[in-house]
């Protein structure tokens, strides 16, 4: 773990560490990834009682993924649960949405002893810079057209956990490229930012057989979110498909017709998804390179892949790629995770 937090308050936040116990609530396989990380790295207490939210196969998946592993002492993977609990008064409360109505509803009704908030993708770091920002900035999803209800529990929401970083009892767990700048803005509110390298997931051993083909590419949600156009991605992946055998990993999110619709591209394999790309795609091996549009998995898989020799390579989205949905905010979100060339054009 490579903690980043302000320093004088070590000595107080290490013994509330040591002594307490923590209830985390997650909605999606890379929170209940962070979740297990942050418990090992010693950020949540010497117990952590894991609930997943019910009836999600990709979680239903994961959790079963976990159990096979050995999981750091003190985490019990609980049954999941169809609404997020109310822990009791004193614990430490972990979660990962921090946009989510019934997290920031729970965080006015409740008494949780911290908070802590793992990644939850490309959100954390605008949660980050919200955080960062001024007192009264309501905490809503980019791209949110929010009612003034839910601006005015975004603005409380946000009041509430500002004031519990003032008083040392917010800590941000995540495994993304935080700008400097960002991270001293934060750091400032009082909050401790704490970074890891998934130090518990890359000492598991590898009990899944890797895909054969030497190309690997992540699925993404921007298709169906709107962001990019359809066609345009189809046909670079029928020009990779045409090229060499391509595995592709769907995202949790893509749409089942456009997967069907992957799937009969001549060359490609889709495999199962569910589980994250970071427990998936751990046992790559050096011949063999991992291609995808800009994600959060890109800066985890590097991580972990650096030391088995395997390239993992951001593709750059062209300009003609996106729609008009896509506001250059949130482009230049992305463009944090594309580092590497690897020739696309439109």
């Amino acid at each position: 773990m490579n903690g980043s937090s302000p320093g004088v308050e070590e000595d107080g936040r290490d013994h509330a560490r040591e002594q307490g116990s923590a209830v985390a609530w997650v909605e999606s396989p890379l929170q209940m990834l962070c979740v297990a990380e942050a418990h090992h790295a010693g950020l949540l207490g010497a117990r952590t009682r894991l609930v997943p939210r019910a009836r999600l196969r990709p979680l239903t998946v994961t959790r079963r993924e976990l159990r096979r592993l050995a999981l750091p002492d003190g985490l019990e993977l609980a049954e999941p649960e169809p609404g997020m609990p109310r822990p009791p008064r004193g614990l430490t409360w972990v979660v990962g949405d921090a946009f989510s109505g019934k997290v920031q509803a729970g965080w006015l009704t409740a008494a949780p002893r911290r908070i802590v908030i793992v990644d939850d993708g490309l959100a954390t770091i605008r949660l980050l810079e919200l955080l960062a920002g001024r007192m009264w900035t309501p905490l809503l999803r980019a791209r949110a057209a929010a009612n003034p209800a839910r601006t005015l529990l975004g603005t409380a929401a946000g009041l509430r956990l500002r004031a519990a970083a003032r008083s040392g009892r917010l800590a941000v767990f995540t495994a993304l490229p935080v700008p400097a700048g960002l991270a001293e803005a934060v750091r400032r509110t009082g909050a401790e930012l704490v970074t890891h390298d998934f130090a518990w997931l890359r000492a598991q051993p590898l009990r899944r057989p890797r895909p054969e083909e030497r190309t690997v590419v992540l699925g993404t949600s921007l298709v169906r979110n709107g962001l990019i156009h359809r066609d345009r991605y189809f046909g670079w992946l029928a020009g990779l498909g045409s090229a060499e055998p391509v595995a592709y990993f769907p995202h949790r999110r893509e749409d089942p017709g456009d997967l069907a619709r992957v799937g009969e591209q001549p060359g490609i394999t889709v495999y199962d998804g569910g589980m994250p790309a970071e427990m998936t795609l751990r046992g790559l091996a050096a011949e063999q390179r991992v291609l995808s549009l800009p994600s959060t998995a890109v800066t985890s898989l590097r991580v972990l892949l650096a030391a088995r020799g395997v390239t993992v390579e951001t593709v750059e989205v062209p300009d003609e790629w996106w729609t008009a949905r896509a506001a250059p905010s949130l482009r230049s979100h992305l463009s944090m995770f594309a580092h590497h060339d690897t020739g696309v054009s439109g």
